[in-house]
């Protein structure tokens, strides 16, 4: 008995089962849609069930690795518990409950992944997962468009490869594709400047994510692609700046970017116009001022915690029934927290996303390695995607942002200093030379 506990903590402890393991998760995560539509959610939740328990499994065989402290972030563990306390004035209480074990389960995969893999093992095994994904829906689109003529209405794939889309391969809409592969687009770029990949591999990588981001036809691909752009501009400045003028460069782009803000809000309607997103908008418009409406009536606490909008649930059903729609969520994550949790959840949500930008960007700043500009990155991606759809608040977008969070506070933050005072050992950043 004892022999056989011995390998099997070898066995879950090994490199070969943590790299197994964080494919397995990624795919089933960025699949998710697709096994929900081929089977059916308790499948997809069995899925995920079962694979915390492995989870948690290859964590206690790895126990003495981890610092307690370090095990998640504070800011992720206080939205955590907001909503789960959300329970005592939720209109349902069972939904709730439901909803948050669904958001602890995909944090707990994500806080898994983060402990066993590094940052370069995660980025290799979300570019593997996401070329086999992204190839798999654009095989489907040729399939129902060309092929076929046929769409695949149980994937949600309409079959318009042929007339240039939109195509949404499997990941039920043509914006969550987009984002996807705005995602894949990072990663792959990264792998290919780090050298982890061939450019036989990353070339057509990235030239797949970036022909399905534009088939996608997704309005929000443009604006993703701008903001991320902008991003990885300021960052390569800020990287190839001199340590002594790097903060005076820092607070000068930080004053550029508020401004680069209060301009685009005052020009919004002349920027909509020109993304031709004028009919979108007004849809987002029009339902954003009516869930403050219902804000309003509890503004601190908000309705209860719920993640995608519960069917026969209030105030969801009757802010559909004004608006004559089936909206499945705020389609803003920002205004979708509001809602749910009210300005105090917000605010943790804020703080959550933040503060793992600032320091994921502090750390890309003086690290030598290119690959540390993927969590920043990353991270813009999901800011600017939340203005727009609420994929932040639940499975793939979710853990992505939980991922980042716990990746960027592993580099800085307060929990350092208390591990170096037990151990004796004071850890640095070593300033790009």
């Amino acid at each position: 008995m004892t022999t056989t506990r011995s390998r099997l903590g070898r066995l879950l402890g090994s490199v070969e089962v943590a790299r197994a393991f964080t494919l397995t998760v990624l795919t089933a995560i960025f699949g998710s849609f697709a096994i929900e539509r081929a089977t059916s959610m308790t499948t997809l939740a069995t899925i995920i069930a079962v694979l915390c328990v492995l989870g948690a499994a290859v964590l206690f065989v790895r126990r003495e690795e981890l610092s307690l402290l370090r095990i998640a972030p504070s800011s992720l563990l206080a939205f955590m518990a907001w909503a789960l306390t959300s329970i005592f004035w939720t209109t349902d209480h069972s939904d709730t409950l439901f909803g948050w074990m669904a958001l602890f389960g995909y944090a707990f995969l994500a806080i898994t992944i983060g402990h066993i893999r590094d940052t370069l093992q995660t980025v290799r095994a979300i570019g593997d997962s996401l070329r086999a994904l992204l190839g798999i829906s654009l095989g489907l689109e040729i399939m129902s468009g060309i092929i076929l003529d046929l769409p695949f209405t149980f994937l949600g794939i309409q079959g318009q490869l042929a007339m240039g889309g939109p195509v949404q391969g499997i990941f039920g809409t043509r914006n969550m594709l987009g984002f996807v592969a705005v995602i894949a687009l990072i990663t792959f770029v990264i792998e290919w400047r780090t050298q982890s990949v061939s450019a036989p591999i990353s070339v057509p990588s990235i030239a797949l994510a970036g022909m399905l981001a534009l088939l996608s036809a997704s309005p929000t691909v443009l604006v993703l692609a701008f903001a991320v752009g902008i991003a990885t501009g300021a960052l390569m400045i800020v990287r190839h700046t001199s340590a002594d003028r790097r903060n005076l460069v820092q607070w000068t782009l930080g004053a550029l970017v508020t401004l680069s803000l209060a301009v685009a809000f005052a020009f919004r309607h002349q920027i909509i116009a020109l993304l031709d997103a004028g009919s979108d908008f007004s849809v987002r418009a029009t339902l954003w001022n009516t869930i403050l409406d219902f804000t309003a009536i509890n503004p601190v606490q908000g309705w209860g915690w719920f993640g995608p909008w519960a069917r026969g649930e209030y105030p969801f059903t009757y802010i559909n029934f004004r608006l004559d729609d089936r909206h499945q969520s705020a389609l803003n994550a920002y205004f979708d927290t509001l809602l749910q949790l009210g300005a105090a959840g917000l605010v943790l949500f804020l703080l959550l996303g933040g503060v793992a930008l600032i320091r994921s960007w502090l750390v890309a700043s003086v690290r030598r390695s290119v690959v540390y500009a993927w969590t920043p990155l990353v991270l813009v991606t999901l800011a600017v995607e939340s203005m727009f759809e609420s994929f932040t608040l639940a499975g793939a977008g979710w853990f992505m942002l939980v991922l980042c969070a716990l990746r960027a506070g592993q580099s800085r933050s307060w929990r350092e200093s208390i591990d170096a005072a037990n151990t004796g050992v004071i850890p640095t950043l070593r300033p790009q030379l």
